[in-house]
């Protein structure tokens, strides 16, 4: 997890988002004290309690792409959801247990593709340190200093 301040995070935002400057700076708050409170120890981590973020507003406004974005700032998963799709149990259409399925799949993959990218990087990392031994024992055979 990174440790951006809340003006560089909105300024991270500002490249990608125009307006909402008051929505930006609430999740940049939001996201800094989420930070923080991850460095807390154990014990005292469960007696901060997190601040959800409700983000109410017309269609196009950006609400999404703030959260796309913040999200991938905070290297978490994000899933889009049209809620209208969703009922109770018993009744016609998607069940709501469905968003938790879809984004604990978004959420492993996430954590697949982090542990993909740490084997490659240790693999390049193997075959570097492979190069330089036979480059020391070509050396060493041919006599060259």
């Amino acid at each position: 997890m990174s440790e951006m301040t809340p003006r560089e995070i909105v300024s991270e935002l500002d490249q990608h988002i125009i307006g909402q400057a008051d929505a930006k700076r609430a999740v940049a708050i939001a996201l800094r004290n989420r930070w923080r409170r991850m460095q807390l120890q154990e014990p005292l981590r469960h007696e901060v309690t997190p601040k959800n973020i409700l983000m109410i507003g017309p269609t196009g406004v950006g609400k999404t792409e703030i959260a796309r974005r913040l999200a991938k700032l905070a290297n978490a998963p994000f899933i889009k959801v049209e809620a209208t799709k969703f009922t109770e149990v018993g009744y016609v259409g998607k069940e709501v247990d469905s968003i938790i399925r879809d984004l604990t799949d978004s959420a492993m993959k996430l954590v697949r593709q982090q542990e993909i990218a740490k084997i490659e990087q240790r693999r390049k990392m193997r075959q570097k340190n492979v190069f330089w031994i036979r480059c020391y024992h070509r050396q060493k055979i041919s006599g060259e200093k």
